[in-house]
C-alpha cells in the first residue's frame, strides 16, 4: 500500500472517536451496576425461587449446552451461596472498574467470560433476546481491543507513571490497562 492509500483508510481517532468509546465504556460499566441490583444476598432469591436462582436454573430448566447444565446441577446449586456472593462481587467490581476505566482490558476479558456464562444460562430461556447477549460480547470486545480505560479513564492517568516503572507489577499494570 502506497502511503496515500494508507491515509485514505486510517480510522480516525480524533476527539469524537474518543468520546465514543468513553461512552461504550462508561455505559457498560453502568450496565454491569445496574444489574447487581437484582442480586440480593443472603440467599440470591433461593428461596423465593427468583432473582439470581431463578436465572441460574434457567440453565438447566432451558440448556443451551449439556455440560454447562451439568455444571450448574451439581456444583453451583449444591453452593449457591458462594456462588451468589461471588457473582455480585465480580459483577460489582466488573461495573466499577469498567466506569472508572482502571485495569480495563482485564475487566473487559471478566466481562466477556461473564457473558458467555449469563449466555450458557438463559439463551433458551422464554421471552429472553438472545441479540442482547452478541452486543454484551460486541460491547465488551470493543472495550478490551481499544484499551477504552486510556480514554477518560484512571488507565489514561497512570499508564505513563507504571512505563516508567520496570517491575512486574507495573508490566501486568501495563498489560491490563
Amino acid at each position: 500500500m502506497t502511503a496515500s492509500e494508507v491515509e485514505v483508510n486510517a480510522i480516525a481517532t480524533g476527539r469524537s472517536t474518543r468520546a465514543v468509546l468513553a461512552a461504550v465504556r462508561i455505559a457498560v460499566g453502568l450496565m454491569w451496576l445496574q444489574n447487581v441490583n437484582w442480586k440480593r444476598p443472603p440467599d440470591f432469591g433461593q428461596a423465593a425461587q427468583n432473582g439470581l436462582y431463578q436465572y441460574t436454573a434457567y440453565a438447566v430448566d432451558h440448556p443451551v449446552l449439556a455440560p454447562f447444565s451439568w455444571l450448574v446441577q451439581n456444583v453451583i446449586f449444591p453452593n449457591f451461596a458462594l456462588f451468589g456472593w461471588g457473582v455480585l462481587l465480580a459483577e460489582f467490581c466488573l461495573g466499577a472498574f469498567l466506569l472508572v476505566g482502571l485495569l480495563t482490558r482485564f475487566w473487559a476479558i471478566v466481562g466477556i467470560l461473564q457473558t458467555i456464562a449469563i449466555t450458557l444460562s438463559v439463551l433458551n430461556a422464554p421471552a429472553e433476546w438472545q441479540w442482547s447477549y452478541y452486543l454484551m460480547f460486541a460491547a465488551q470486545f470493543v472495550i478490551l481491543a481499544t484499551a477504552a480505560g486510556r480514554v477518560a479513564g484512571v488507565d489514561g492517568l497512570l499508564r505513563p507513571r507504571w512505563s516508567l516503572r520496570s517491575g512486574r507489577p507495573a508490566r501486568i499494570a501495563m498489560a491490563l490497562s
